[in-house]
């Protein structure tokens, strides 16, 4: 009986191990300050040029254009397809390319 019983404990303690919790909701930052210039492609274009600001600093290149697109937009699909170029950083509401010149 006491084999038993030590062989249910184990089952149960093996179980709840397996048990998912949620997750900690994230509290959110709002986003940098942002001086967005013109559409890059077009006026109508989601993605945007980025001019300087404290939060641009680090990545602007004078040999490249800093754009920012909305994440998940489909015009941030079509850059990445056109261009080819990397993702440079990700704020909560924006994706950030160093898009060369040349």
């Amino acid at each position: 009986m006491i084999m038993l019983n030590i062989g249910t404990i184990a089952s149960v303690l093996a179980v709840s191990g397996c048990i998912e919790t949620t997750p900690e909701v994230a509290i959110s930052e709002p986003d940098p300050e942002l001086i967005f210039v013109r559409g890059y492609r077009s006026a109508a274009d989601d993605c945007r040029l980025v001019g300087e600001s404290a939060f641009t600093l680090d990545f602007l290149d004078d040999a490249a254009d800093l754009v920012a697109c909305s994440t998940g937009s489909t015009d941030m699909d079509e850059l990445m397809a056109q261009t080819g170029v990397p993702i440079l950083t990700q704020t909560n509401s924006y994706t950030f390319f160093s898009v060369p010149r040349r």
